[in-house]
């Protein structure tokens, strides 16, 4: 598989990267900067992600909101706004994006986001997150797309190859924790590039 990874040297993204190059596919890196090897390109410039994403079977969107303080969601949707328009111009279908898990839902009809105890500091990017998936739901019909969730945490750790995969609703362990390492996040957004089981809609995936 030919897969075009937008975000390519981030932490989550570089680890997809990997794990796709392992197991056999071709990966075309992008960043902004076009540092480590990659294709430097702004996601919000349709024309050049068509560019791009032109001849691949998949494209990977691994950005995050920006983190310097300034607004997070205008940056992020006019990402995601030309992604849409760039594979519609390349002629690919195939799209997964790596999402965040302040949009689950942590009971029925009560996002993680909108709850007294989540912390502030991460309410605006998970606020920018959440804003993406219902662009993606509402203008990505024509297209194949799936939006991942990680687990409440996710961070560097050990590549185990096991994971369990949810809907709209936080996973959590036995023990009431919900969490994934990096590496393992990234074999279940492989799995789905490879076996298309959750298109046209979220996935979680968590321990």
């Amino acid at each position: 598989m030919r897969i075009l990874l937008i975000g390519a040297t981030g932490v989550i993204g570089s680890r997809i990267a990997a794990e796709a190059r392992d197991r056999g596919h071709e990966v075309t890196g992008v960043t902004r900067s076009g540092a480590a090897g990659t294709r430097s390109a702004d996601a919000g410039d349709s024309s050049a992600v068509a560019e791009l994403a032109a001849g691949h079977d998949a494209v990977v969107l691994a950005i995050a909101p920006p983190r310097d303080g300034s607004e997070p969601s205008a940056p992020l949707l006019a990402a995601g706004r030309g992604v849409l328009e760039g594979l519609r111009k390349a002629g690919v279908r195939r799209l997964v994006v790596v999402g965040g898990a302040g949009s689950l839902e942590a009971a029925p009809g009560v996002r993680l986001v909108d709850t007294p105890e989540f912390p502030a500091v991460y309410k605006g990017e998970a606020l920018a997150q959440a804003e993406l998936l219902e662009l993606v739901r509402a203008q990505a019909g024509d297209l194949e797309w799936t939006y991942v969730s990680p687990a409440i945490v996710i961070e560097p750790g050990e590549r185990t190859g096991s994971y369990r995969r949810g809907g709209d609703q936080v996973l959590a362990d036995a023990d009431g924790r919900s969490l994934i390492s990096a590496e393992d996040y990234a074999v279940a957004l492989v799995d789905e590039l490879e076996t298309a089981q959750a298109v046209g809609r979220r996935i979680t995936v968590a321990y």
